[in-house]
């Protein structure tokens, strides 16, 4: 997929293409549902696919107050929208300016002149360019007036929960609610972890640097963990104890028990909780300053506060067999 930002030489594409426009924060199954019929408009009609997203969030230019943490930095939406088989992404820098900007000039700039539009692809619910005044009828009579078709697609609904309260993934089911990210967001603040995964298509990853803690879980604890610094713009899910993965820059993924929090028994609350990574079956290696990602799969309990670090340890003893017997069919994701 080739990457286009706003700084790079403006050259026209030879083809006209199937684009969409979004925020895209975690390439969901919503997103990945819109991506495949832009996929398949663009083989119909011989053109390319193209998607426009934004350096950042345009809530925090807009609304800073209110603009939420996110599931995913840029270089992982790249990532996953790379993943989605598009030809190219223009990657919009999100500014004062830019929030400015009417949504015709947005039209006739971004899309006709640096995309080449040929169809236009959005959620029904799609607004967009200064006070959000435009909406699918007035990008489909700009599409009139400049050359192209808009296409409107209805939301993706699912899972559908079940009675004991899990969730059967049927992404078109209409009984299910809406597949967005502010929803995905709401089950990884909640640690509904496994259920945001099946919105995501993929376990919830958060990606840092390892860095030094205050060396207590190694030799106090008899359990080294790897401290991962975390962006302070990215959702941490709620505190807690969970299983998952630790993955390497090699590539190489090894099961983990994963502590999110305050470090209660030895410290009182903190504005950011700390995330910690034992990784499990006997690994040893000096991890300190690789970057770390993270794959949060299951919650197994909440954190807690023990007055004698001997009780912690005992737990800490069963949260890792905990974590064990959680992945023991685990063969990669």
């Amino acid at each position: 997929m080739e990457v286009i930002r706003d700084g790079d030489r403006r050259t026209r594409p030879e083809r006209a293409a199937v684009v969409t426009i979004g925020a895209f924060d975690g390439v969901h199954l919503g997103h990945q549902a819109l991506i495949s019929r832009l996929r398949e408009q663009a083989r119909q009609g011989g053109l390319d696919s193209a998607v426009v997203t934004f350096d950042r969030h345009p809530a925090t230019v807009v609304h800073p107050e209110r603009a939420p943490l996110l599931l995913t930095d840029l270089d992982q939406k790249l990532e996953l929208l790379a993943g989605q088989d598009l030809d190219r992404a223009l990657v919009v820098t999100f500014d004062q300016g830019r929030s400015q900007e009417s949504a015709e000039h947005f039209v006739a700039d971004t899309l006709v002149e640096r995309l080449r539009a040929g169809v236009v692809v959005v959620g029904q619910d799609f607004r967009f360019g200064h006070g959000r005044r435009g909406d699918v009828s007035m990008l489909a009579a700009c599409g009139t007036q400049l050359g192209f078709a808009v296409e409107d697609i209805a939301p993706v609904r699912g899972p559908v929960p079940n009675s004991d309260g899990s969730f059967a993934l049927s992404p078109g089911d209409p009984r299910g609610d809406v597949i967005s990210s502010s929803r995905i967001r709401r089950l990884v603040a909640d640690g509904q972890v496994g259920q945001a995964a099946q919105l995501l298509g993929r376990p919830h990853e958060l990606r840092g640097v390892v860095a030094r803690g205050d060396g207590r879980a190694g030799p106090l604890l008899g359990f080294p963990t790897a401290n991962v610094e975390i962006p302070q713009a990215i959702l941490l899910p709620a505190d807690g104890v969970y299983a998952g993965t630790y993955q390497r820059p090699s590539g190489s993924v090894h099961r983990a028990a994963i502590s999110i929090g305050c470090r209660p028994t030895f410290y009182g609350p903190s504005a950011r909780s700390v995330l910690e990574v034992h990784v499990l079956d006997g690994f040893s290696a000096d991890l300190y300053g690789e970057a770390a990602r993270v794959r949060v799969m299951e919650r197994l309990g909440d954190q807690q506060r023990f007055g004698a670090v001997e009780d912690l340890i005992v737990q800490i003893h069963k949260d890792v067999e905990a974590a064990q017997a959680a992945l023991q069919g685990w063969r990669g994701c």
